[in-house]
């Protein structure tokens, strides 16, 4: 039970109101990092280690953390030069020790049963499966379209609808073979490079749930997240 979390993002537009850490050590209820938050769904779903991808501040996470969380083992792939989400991962590589690997984002939380995704992920024989999560408005995340049988089939850019729609929700449980295949300590998206060109000649599959979510990137639902805590 391992997973890759993203936590090198500089967060510009959250910097009005927390303008000296990176986003996933946002405070949250009672003043704890929003990361703690994320860790501990994983960490009470059987998770025992986890690989932070950092970058931006990344003595803010080492230092608060160390090398464990709780029940997990923690390991750091630093970023000395900023990488992309796909660099990122193919960074955090090096530290991972499964064929198959969750990799989520820091500043978001999606309350999803992992054993589910597990199972769904393994009985469709795919090397890709992406998390989605229906939403009011997708023109923050862009949509993604699926045939009857969850195979992805499509996407749409952000800003391009203001209507409802399935947004790639930022959970993916992978094998580590697709990124493997691209040049590591290279800068790329791996939503451009890997998930919006290789459906085309790969079957990757959408698993959607309807689990909380938020995404704390910007300070309006930061803000929200902080009242519910």
């Amino acid at each position: 039970m391992e997973a890759i979390i993203l936590a090198g993002g500089f967060g510009t537009r959250l910097r009005s109101v927390v303008s000296d850490l990176p986003k996933p050590m946002a405070p949250v209820a009672g003043g704890r990092p929003f990361l703690e938050v994320v860790m501990d769904r994983l960490q009470c779903q059987g998770f025992n280690h986890i690989v932070l991808s950092t970058g931006y501040k990344h003595e803010a996470i080492e230092s608060h953390f160390g090398d464990r969380y709780k029940d997990i083992e923690l390991s750091y792939a630093r970023e000395t030069t900023p990488l992309g989400t796909g660099g990122g991962m193919r960074n955090s590589l090096q530290y991972c020790r499964e064929d198959d690997i969750v990799v989520l984002n820091g500043d978001t939380l999606f309350s999803i049963d992992y054993n589910e995704l597990f199972q769904f992920y393994h009985s469709h024989r795919t090397r890709l499966a992406v998390v989605l999560r229906n939403v009011d408005d997708v023109s923050r995340y862009g949509s993604v379209t699926t045939g009857d049988d969850g195979l992805i089939v499509g996407f749409t850019e952000k800003d391009a609808s203001s209507d409802g729609g399935t947004i790639n929700g930022g959970i993916y449980m992978m094998h580590r073979s697709l990124l493997e295949e691209m040049p590591p300590e290279t800068p790329f998206s791996f939503e451009k490079e890997i998930l919006q060109t290789k459906y085309k000649t790969e079957k990757f599959y959408a698993y959607p749930s309807d689990a909380f979510f938020i995404d704390i990137g910007i300070p309006e639902d930061y803000l929200k997240m902080k009242n519910l805590s």
